[in-house]
């Protein structure tokens, strides 16, 4: 698909994350004003709030949706509603469109510039994946030797554990640094202590937008999928070495999950899926995909120190994942366990084949062996305290991208 040209010029760049291809969905508000539902085009916020109090652009006709500072009421309408919007609302941004229509656009909009940007959703319950192939084996090499990296249950099952939906903040906020249970090599008792492996998980997250009672199939779970952003699941890796034999992550990764705060529906990715790796061990019935349901999206991540400059520490791409949001959603519902709207799935880390397309300090750092220099000639094995982390991403088209917007979290140090 080539880019679809809009009257808004700044739209029609190359470089901009937020084209007519594109149509984001955030929160957002100016000043000391209300939180209100935008969407994102070129340089500038569409009042979507606005636009809809004003009877020009309604989601449904006879209640309105957006006047909560959330996309949660608007999801509960279903696909069809999300298609006849977003076709409207891309009719009325179009090259061509009537100038009355340009004129009430610019009146309910304004610069990206001028707005502070919120969580996107109300996020219901999450659910952190572990479903690279490339960073289980890495993290199962250091752990457990080559030999015995994956877990037996691996290749047959997306594996996951149920993280805190009250820690998920949006790009921008401040995390601090977790105490916790620590214990090391040489110690026989843990003590309570700062972690001093800080780290993050560069991941896609995957957001519910219709629930279901039981189980579905994975067609059923990739029609679900409002849409999706980038997360990271910060991690103390310290904390979690002590705490999760044999039941799991949980205090370690309880800190805080940040999220970019455009979602990404799946109408924009759609021209951009592919298809899970080929299996060498065939997956049980319920978990076969019947169409592509992944997305060939390129990530980053850049570390920039306190009054530093960013270095990019990583390059990967969520095609690298071994199984998609849908096969994650399908087997989360298969016990009956039931979905909500704005339940959060996250990828689990995503890494590639060679050391730059590691997505945690963890892996490229190999534990902390082989220590990564920066740009400003400082080394990391761990995230240090005043250490910006900025995750981003996009899908390249003919002429456009369908960009995220950063995903980014600066490390205060711990509290005392």
């Amino acid at each position: 698909m080539a880019l679809r040209l809009s009257w808004l010029d700044s739209a029609n760049a190359p470089d901009c994350d937020f084209p007519l291809n594109n149509l984001p969905y955030g929160v957002f508000s100016v000043g000391d004003g209300d939180l209100r539902c935008g969407v994102a085009i070129g340089d500038r916020i569409v009042d979507a709030t606005g636009l809809e109090a004003a009877g020009i652009l309604r989601a449904d006709p006879d209640a309105d949706v957006l006047d909560a500072p959330f996309w949660n009421d608007f999801m509960e309408l279903g696909c069809d509603a999300w298609s006849r919007y977003r076709a409207a609302l891309t009719a009325m941004l179009a090259e061509g469109a009537e100038d009355a229509v340009q004129d009430a656009v610019i009146t309910h909009s304004v610069p990206l510039t001028e707005a502070e940007l919120h969580m996107p959703l109300r996020v219901s319950e999450f659910t952190d994946f572990y479903s690279s192939r490339h960073h289980a084996t890495n993290v199962g090499t250091m752990f457990r030797g080559a030999e015995n990296a994956l877990p037996p249950n691996w290749l047959h099952i997306p594996i996951g554990y149920n993280g805190r939906a009250s820690s998920v903040v949006v790009s921008g906020t401040p995390v601090t640094r977790p105490h916790g249970q620590i214990k090391g090599a040489n110690f026989d008792t843990p003590c309570f202590a700062p972690s001093a492996r800080f780290d993050i998980e560069l991941e896609i997250g995957a957001i519910v937008g219709q629930a279901s009672d039981g189980p579905i199939s994975v067609a059923q779970a990739f029609d679900n999928i409002f849409g999706y952003v980038i997360l990271n699941d910060w991690s103390a890796r310290d904390i979690q070495a002590w705490e999760y034999q044999p039941l799991g992550p949980f205090q370690a990764k309880a800190t805080a999950t940040t999220i970019s705060p455009w979602i990404v529906t799946t109408a924009a990715l759609e021209p951009f899926r592919t298809s899970t790796p080929a299996r060498e061990t065939p997956l049980l019935d319920y978990l076969t995909e019947p169409a592509p349901m992944l997305y060939d999206i390129a990530l980053e991540v850049g570390l920039t120190p306190e009054a530093g400059t960013e270095t990019v520490i990583a390059r990967t791409n969520y095609r690298e994942m071994y199984y998609s949001a849908a096969q994650q959603l399908a087997h989360h519902t298969s016990s009956g366990c039931p979905m909500r709207v704005g339940d959060l799935l996250g990828s689990g880390t995503i890494s590639g084949p060679e050391r730059h397309n590691r997505g945690a300090l963890l892996e490229l750092s190999w534990g902390g062996k082989e220590p990564i220099t920066l740009e400003t000639g400082e080394t990391r094995t761990f995230v240090e305290d005043g250490d910006t982390l900025s995750l981003r991403g996009y899908a390249q088209g003919d002429g456009y991208r369908v960009g995220f917007g950063a995903c980014s979290g600066t490390v205060l140090p711990a509290r005392t």
